[in-house]
């Protein structure tokens, strides 16, 4: 059997389901870091794990022809240059944890949930009204897995669900779905904001100052994709001067954020640590799982990335 080199500070957690599924029919090597890889590499041909800790040894492990990330994205391996293997993703199991993180911000939003503890804490009766989710638009720039999740979800609260997507092809779950090169006027028809897009040379920076300014000022804007889709400078700008309602991000362009970094103290923005979907064994070690079979099989793997495009 191929043996496959698992690298992932929770490598030894990986094993444990992988022996599971797998019925201990799949050998591994657990390694918590590149190092510990590098030095454990003895010609294997499969990887499995932390994608930015493989790009760090990928270069020195000739042999290897198939690596399955165990994150969504996988920008460190496009970044790396290499692209004589097959490089897998991780798709339809991220959409429950997304949604509840989204949802979570956009009812917060909506019903006032600060404010109103705020005002409890200063012992003031505050009656002003809720905003409600029903009737509104959530545009989704991305209309993969995730999104079509939260497409559904947001059908739940009565809400349309708008998609952008390079082409601009219909989609299921969407209500309808505008290409790229409709941005502005995608961004006008947004009651609420939500990226899942991943970091290629056509995402960047879409948000600036001349699109943000297009979404209304009571819009609520959520990032769960990559940074590199949002000008952090003009989104601050937009906070403070109460153009944007807010905002919640759980990507940045440096992890973690600096101490003295103008995010932690923007007004009406919430920050989490990349935590909007974890990467649990439980979700990935199946997808590894049934692709190992294929692979060993020779048959075509599910969720391969195409380098040029990004994902």
């Amino acid at each position: 059997m191929n043996r496959c080199l698992i690298v992932t500070s929770l490598a030894a957690e990986f094993a444990a389901e992988i022996e599971r599924l797998g019925k201990s029919q799949i050998p591994v090597t657990a390694c918590a870091t590149a190092a510990e890889a590098l030095s454990a590499y003895d010609g294997e041909t499969v990887l499995f794990g932390n994608p930015q800790q493989i790009a760090e040894i990928l270069p020195k492990l000739p042999a290897v022809a198939w690596v399955q990330s165990s994150w969504a994205g996988v920008t460190p391996l496009i970044r790396a240059g290499r692209r004589d293997y097959v490089l897998t993703g991780v798709r339809d199991v991220f959409g429950p944890q997304m949604s509840e993180y989204v949802f979570g911000y956009l009812l917060a939003h909506e019903l006032r949930i600060l404010e109103r503890m705020s005002r409890q804490r200063a012992r003031i009766w505050y009656r002003e009204h809720s905003g409600v989710l029903a009737g509104k638009t959530l545009g989704l720039m991305g209309t993969g897995s995730i999104g079509r999740h939260l497409a559904r979800t947001g059908h739940a609260f009565g809400m349309k669900a708008l998609g952008l997507s390079r082409s601009g092809s219909a989609v299921k779950d969407f209500d309808e779905v505008l290409p790229a090169s409709k941005l502005r006027g995608f961004l006008a028809s947004c009651d609420h904001l939500v990226s899942t897009l991943p970091e290629t040379p056509g995402t960047d920076r879409l948000l600036n100052a001349g699109t943000l300014r297009l979404l209304p000022r009571t819009a609520y804007f959520v990032n769960v994709g990559r940074s590199n889709v949002v000008d952090d400078a003009a989104l601050m700008s937009a906070l403070r001067r109460g153009r944007l309602a807010g905002a919640a991000l759980d990507v940045f362009d440096e992890e973690p954020v600096p101490d003295d970094s103008p995010l932690w103290t923007t007004p009406n923005l919430s920050i989490t640590a990349h935590i909007a979907a974890i990467s649990h064994p439980l979700l990935i070690v199946p997808i590894f799982v049934d692709n190992y079979r294929r692979y060993v099989a020779g048959k075509p793997l599910r969720h391969v990335v195409d380098f040029d495009a990004g994902y």
